[in-house]
Parts: C-alpha cells; structure tokens; sequence
C-alpha cells in the first residue's frame, strides 16, 4: 500500500517536459497540474529497471514528507508500510515474511487455491453472464489472503471494502478513513492472536516480536496491513486484465484452452502486455543523479511508468501485441529490485489456477459488452477493471 504521496499531488501532465517518441526520450520532467510540482517521469524500459533498482532512488517517504506540512491523515501503520522503507529496515522486515511466498509454501497452497476457486466458479449461471471481476477477481485473492493471514471469513466483506477505499481515486478523505478502519481491525486481530494463537503468517509474525526479532508494535500492524491490502489488490487487476486480454484475442485464448499445460508460460507475457500496476510506488532522488541521460536533481520524485516500460519497442518486439510465444520473463509488472513484489508467486499460483479453471469449465465464454465500453479503475497507481462481464 502507497503512503501519502501517491494521492497528495495532482496526477502530471504528460503533455511537459520532452515531447519526442517514447524511444528517444525514455526520461523527463513532468509538472503537476495544479500545483507545478516538478517530477520525472520514466517510460523507457532499460531505464525503469535501472530506476526500480537505484539506491539514490529513495522510498523513505518519512523523511521526504517531513516538515511539509500534508493534509492528509492516513494511519501511520499505512503511510510508513515495508514498501515505503530504504535498507536496513526494508531488508529486516522482509526477511520476516519471505518464506510465507516461497516456491514451496506456494506449491502448499494451491489446492486451497484450486477448492476456493471452484467455489466461486460453482456460483457463475452456466450460459448465463457474469462480471469476471465481481464473482472471481475480487473474491479469490481477498479470501486467499485472509486464509494465508487468519482473517475470519466473516470479516472478509469488510476487508475488501477497505481496500477498495484505500485505492479510491480522488477521494482522500474516504482513503484517510479506511486507512484508520483497517489499522484498527489489524490491531484488534493481533490481540486476539495472541489470546488465542493459530498457525496462521499473521501468528507467526506475532511469535517473531514475541521472540525478540526486532519488529516493533506499529512494525507488525503496519506489515500485517501491507500483506492484507497489497496480498489481494496486485491479484484482483492481473486477474481481470488477463481475462479480458485473451477474450479480445481469440487466437491465443483457442491456444490456451487447447494446451493448458501452456498457461503458467503465458502469466508473464500476459503480465507485460496489460500489467496490473500502472505506476510504481514512490520514490523520490536522494541525490543529484543521471538517469538515461537526463538530469535529476535532489529530493525530486521520480515515476517509473510500469506499462509504458512494458511497451518499449527497444526491449519488446511489436510491444502493442498480444504474443504467448514470447519469452516476457523480464517484464515488470510485478516491479524490481530488493522491492519487487514478494507476493509475485502467488498471485502467479491463483491466476494459473483460475484461467485452467475457467477455460476449463466455460470453453464459450465472451464479452458482454464492446472491450471500448468497459470503465477501468481511474487512479496513478492501479491498472485495473471496474468490471468484466461475460457469457458464459
């Protein structure tokens, strides 16, 4: 989850700064529109790699927002989460939770995945139609994530009701809102836990500070918020966008239904082609630097422009083409560096999952609706659906 910045400035005006082709000007200076708030936006894929891992490239909005006086009051366990830290904290609180989302922990989790699934998919009308996002995009991640942490399923409808508040666009009060409700609801559940210990991550978490590993009170709520929020809302857009990318390419969608031993390659191409962020979290120069030849000065934020980065020509060729035989490993769709996605796998495990039980199960599916009429999410950060309906 972003901290204050993502929603505290006015999205930029693409229109500043250098105008030549995506290729040629790969970064450059953008201003906010309302208040001319310098930033540098990075479209060029060589150079958002390079940014995704620069080190001068600060994610310590603490120190960025200090003494600036914001207006907003998101709870400090959401604004100061793990992805808006530097090393050595950054390196410690991950290394807490990097082996909930290993290979092997993943692998545990798939039939709980494949059940959950096939609960929903029971739900949806043979021959009927359904909105993809509704009955199985928002749904899955949410209660696999909850299981993962020890949610109750009977909090479950409230979890996904905040999160969805806490990425609303344009409404900073009602993120402020949800960021204190969620806080809160995280905190009463970890004194619960420790009432009652389970075998849940969140419990072992909570026996980590109990055992002295250094991860403080707000530490552990904050951490706890973050795989809540970020656990699902990553899965929920690349599930939707993945739907949607194969239904408006029937070749490849005919490809995968015949050979759905095909499909975990597919995740990254699909993945590049419509990735489900849009903007990585922020990031601001520490210092004065170089970056694809442009000039960055100090304490400056910098964008990196995830789906542009996935449609450089330079890097991909035909980028605007939807191609399963491309070998798309490098995208960056789940970002890079020390902060790239730690729930990368999982969020690959229930996608593989749901479009083999799709495909599967609705061999006619298509839209509903003319592609051109669905309303996508509208924020900086998110790249995802409103909705997705479908015949079945």
């Amino acid at each position: 989850m972003n901290d204050d910045s993502e929603d505290s400035r006015s999205a930029p005006d693409l229109s500043s700064g250098c105008t030549a082709p995506r290729p040629r000007c790969p970064v450059r200076a953008v201003t906010s529109g309302s208040d001319g708030h310098e930033s540098y936006l990075v479209t060029g894929y060589a150079e958002a790699r390079d940014a995704l891992s620069d080190v001068r490239l600060s994610k310590d909005t603490a120190a960025f927002f200090a003494g600036k006086g914001s207006r907003r009051r998101l709870h400090p366990a959401v604004a100061h989460t793990m992805l808006a830290s530097d090393p050595p904290r950054h390196t410690r609180l991950r290394k807490l939770v990097t082996g909930a989302f290993t290979s092997g922990s993943i692998a545990a989790l798939r039939p709980s995945i494949a059940r959950l699934t096939d609960e929903l998919l029971d739900r949806w009308p043979a021959g009927g139609a359904v909105d993809v996002v509704a009955a199985l995009a928002v749904p899955l991640p949410v209660m696999v994530i909850c299981e993962l942490l020890g949610v109750p399923e009977t909090d479950r409808p409230r979890v996904q009701r905040w999160s969805a508040d806490l990425f609303a666009a344009g409404d900073p009060g009602r993120t402020d809102a949800a960021s204190h409700a969620v806080a809160a609801y995280m905190t009463g559940l970890i004194v619960s836990k420790r009432l009652h210990p389970g075998d849940s991550l969140l419990d072992r978490l909570i026996a980590a500070r109990e055992r002295g590993d250094r991860l403080g009170e707000e530490e552990l709520v904050s951490l706890a918020v973050l795989l809540l929020v970020a656990g699902h809302e990553t899965t929920t857009n690349f599930l939707g966008n993945a739907v949607l990318a194969l239904l408006r390419h029937p070749a490849e969608l005919n490809r995968l239904r015949g050979d759905p031993g095909t499909i975990p390659r597919a995740l990254d191409e699909l993945l590049r082609f419509d990735p489900p962020v849009s903007t990585s979290t922020f990031r601001f120069a520490a210092e004065a630097m170089s970056l694809g030849g442009t000039e960055i000065p100090a304490g400056v934020p910098v964008l990196v422009d995830i789906k542009a980065a996935n449609r450089d020509p330079e890097r991909f060729t035909a980028p605007d083409r939807l191609d399963l035989d491309r070998d798309a490993t490098g995208h960056l769709g789940f970002g890079h560096g020390i902060h790239r996605c730690l729930g990368a796998p999982l969020a690959k495990a229930e996608a593989h999952i749901a479009l083999h039980a799709i495909l599967t199960r609705f061999p006619d599916i298509r839209l509903a609706v003319a592609a051109d009429r669905l309303d996508r999410r509208r924020t900086r950060l998110i790249n995802g659906l409103d909705s997705l309906p479908v015949l079945l």
